[in-house]
């Protein structure tokens, strides 16, 4: 399997809210296209009640067997990275939990509850190498379709039965 990584940058968003158990809230905010020199969690921007931080570098990871994954995201006209943090309730706030291109690795990063995961705009620059990739490695694969077996009475069950009818009943 053919793997490529593409070090990206990371940047976060500090919200207030207004919410009786917590005073703020984190959401992955950018994917920078190469990672700036600062040190992780240095602060970007700032105006009342929010502030942008670069979280750090990161690196993207496209496999060759996912080439199929990165061309339905590309399909959808607006190609994403999804982008999932954890909060620690400890220093530092965030942990880092992936950045992929790949849409169904994004909906599993979104299965863990107490992940924060953001689906962000594809920066042009990324965007270039994850096709170069997916020209390079992407092998079509022929779909075929499984077919039942027939019942074998070795095995147990037995037919199904008539329609209207359970199991036992009209055999005799």
């Amino acid at each position: 399997m053919t793997q490529a990584h593409i070090e990206v940058g990371i940047v976060v968003e500090r919200r207030a809210i207004d919410s009786p158990w917590a005073d703020h809230a984190w959401s992955p905010l950018a994917v920078l296209p190469e990672p700036p020199a600062l040190a992780p969690w240095t602060e970007l921007a700032s105006e009342p009640g929010r502030r942008s931080v670069y979280l750090g570098p990161a690196t993207l990871t496209l496999h060759s067997v996912d080439t199929a994954h990165f061309r339905e995201n590309f399909q959808t006209g607006r190609a994403k990275l999804w982008v999932a943090i954890r909060p620690t309730g400890i220093e530092p706030e965030l942990d880092f939990v992936g950045v992929t291109a790949d849409p169904f690795e994004g909906e599993v990063y979104a299965e863990n509850v107490g992940d924060i995961v953001e689906a962000l705009p594809m920066p042009a620059l990324i965007a270039e190498q994850v096709l170069a990739f997916f020209e390079a490695h992407h092998v079509e694969r022929e779909f075929i379709k499984r077919k039942r077996s027939e019942h074998d009475p070795r095995k147990g069950g037995g037919p199904r039965p008539e329609p209207g009818l359970r199991r036992g009943e009209g055999e005799r």
